[in-house]
């Protein structure tokens, strides 16, 4: 039986309701607050599993995985973890994504990168090319959950219920793979409706 991941992040109050500041720049009325999930290790454990099966039912071949910090880290490590590859992390230097702090990447390896939460699919692109930089494949994009900008895996036949929206970054013959879509609606700043009665509150890890 699949997870009922909306279930799992109401419960550990992670399913945060208000006005609310995205990395990219929209404003929206949810967020979804994967720290608070993966603050329970036994959570983290349990939603990593079930993110590896679909990889694995899906027959990539990975052996490693790399997250933007500070969000993606937990998300990553849990992941690799259950899929038994490394684990390596890009970080923001100057406001440049950069892989630092002694992590290298082999010609030709083949690096999955995992967020916590995909909207846009910025950072995870910008760890992408740090990777290719690196002289590694980037062969798939994972997050614990997907606001539904981006187009996700949900069998082997590459088949889903949303098509990848103009706001995508993602690179589209990647496969992106995500335990749930939460199609919430955003707002540009400049037709926010919610800005009439409060001020957009970031409570994201940048």
């Amino acid at each position: 039986m699949a997870l009922d991941i909306e279930k799992i992040y109401r419960e550990n109050n992670a399913l945060l309701e208000g006005h609310f500041l995205l990395s990219s720049g929209n404003h929206t009325k949810f967020y979804l607050q994967s720290a608070k999930v993966l603050e329970n290790p036994k959570i983290a454990e349990m939603l990593a599993k079930e993110l590896a099966q679909q990889i694995i039912d899906y027959g990539l071949e990975v052996t490693c995985i790399c997250s933007p910090a500070l969000g993606g880290i937990l998300a990553g490590y849990e992941l690799a973890r259950a899929l038994n590859v490394r684990f390596i992390f890009t970080e923001r230097v100057e406001k440049k994504m950069t892989l630092r702090r002694g992590f290298k990447v082999s010609k030709g390896e083949k690096v999955l990168i995992c967020e916590d939460i995909i909207t846009t699919g910025g950072s995870a692109m910008e760890s992408g090319n740090c990777i290719k930089d690196a002289g590694g494949i980037v062969v798939g994009f994972a997050g614990l959950a997907n606001r539904g900008i981006c187009k996700r895996v949900l069998d082997r036949n590459n088949i889903s219920i949303i098509e990848s929206k103009n706001d995508c970054k993602l690179t589209q013959n990647i496969p992106l793979f995500a335990l749930a879509d939460f199609n919430f609606e955003l707002y540009s700043p400049n037709s926010c409706p919610l800005c009439k009665d409060s001020i957009a509150y970031k409570p994201g890890s940048r």
